[in-house]
């Protein structure tokens, strides 16, 4: 009896997630975003895709073989997929992260049983995690697998073949075609894979890459300033993410990405990340430069139980320029 590998089981439980439609007032303007609801995948992030994605394609080639220890640097979510797949599937797993990321990202990974390495500034931060990954690699080429998460095209494919045509069927149904997606960067697979594929269905689809404005990676080309969106931004640029191949850089505070995600629990009951209120937030600005009734679609990439620990539990001080404080929430809508 031949007994199938649980990664292609686990296959059934990430994706086919809902999209959200956000019913709001800006500025007395009634209008509506799209966002997939990525917080209902596996281990609760949009990652699941991808990790599952990369194990999946790196079995079916022989990459990846049943003695492999899996290495991965991270900023939390991707870590967290990796551990619980690698372990569902059997290998141990090594996860290098930065050590100023949220506490519940670093135990979640622990509690999937994982052994973590954190890394300090002083060590090179999320630089200084890809460089020990690859290190140990070097040192065991045949004993480590290493997804490489921000150098995978797989990352990219993950989305082009499922959460992209997700997300056009949903809209599809309800007769409608995106004229636009915002998406904040951190590998860049989420922007550049769901990009690709919603411009074979609108070649004019403006695909938006999103950024914190306190620390404009994307912009400058380099690391500058301090921000507290984690899982975007990550100091440098990917290079999988190819900028000459989207639309312009968005850029959002990070203290009105707190408000925007605290205010969507508290008035929708959604209780999404950071990283969320920032790209509903880009979404916003994508549809004051294409018309309020611009169908513009996002992601909340994940829920906010991993930001308890973080500035999203305090009260952040609102600012004049803060686009949460021309925005109402009135309902939302759930599309299968």
């Amino acid at each position: 009896m031949r007994i199938q590998n649980p990664i292609f089981s686990l296959s059934s439980i990430v994706g086919h997630t809902p999209i959200l439609k956000i019913i709001y007032k800006y500025k007395g303007e009634i209008r509506s975003i799209y966002s997939k609801a990525e917080y209902y995948n596996y281990t609760g992030s949009i990652k699941d895709r991808v990790a599952n994605y990369i194990l999946s394609e790196a079995i079916l080639s022989g990459e990846l073989i049943p003695e492999m220890e899996i290495m991965e640097a991270t900023s939390g979510n991707m870590g967290i997929s990796f551990s619980a797949f690698g372990r569902a599937i059997g290998h141990e797993i090594t996860i290098f992260i930065p050590n100023w990321m949220s506490a519940e990202r670093i135990n979640l990974i622990k509690s999937f049983g994982a052994k973590v390495r954190l890394v300090s500034p002083e060590e090179g931060g999320f630089l200084g995690s890809i460089a020990m990954a690859e290190q140990a690699k070097k040192d065991n080429p045949s004993k480590i697998f290493l997804p490489r998460q921000f150098d995978n095209v797989k990352n990219c494919e993950a989305h082009a073949k499922n959460t992209g045509p997700e997300i056009a069927k949903q809209l599809i149904q309800l007769g409608l075609i995106p004229d636009a997606f915002v998406a904040g960067v951190g590998t860049g697979g989420t922007v550049m894979g769901v990009g690709s594929y919603l411009k074979t269905i609108n070649k004019n689809v403006k695909i938006y890459p999103l950024e914190p404005a306190n620390s404009p990676t994307l912009s400058t080309g380099y690391k500058v300033g301090k921000h507290r969106i984690q899982g975007i931004s990550d100091e440098f640029i990917p290079s999988i993410l190819k900028l000459d191949q989207l639309n312009q850089v968005l850029q959002v505070d990070d203290g009105d990405s707190i408000i925007l995600a605290q205010k969507l629990a508290k008035t929708l009951g959604l209780g999404v990340g950071i990283s969320s209120g920032a790209n509903f937030l880009g979404a916003v600005l994508a549809q004051n430069m294409l018309g309020k009734d611009a169908v513009v679609t996002t992601v909340f990439a994940d829920d906010n139980k991993k930001y308890l620990s973080t500035d999203y539990a305090k009260e952040e001080t609102m600012k004049d320029n803060f686009l949460s404080k021309d925005i109402e929430f009135f309902g939302l809508e759930v599309i299968r």
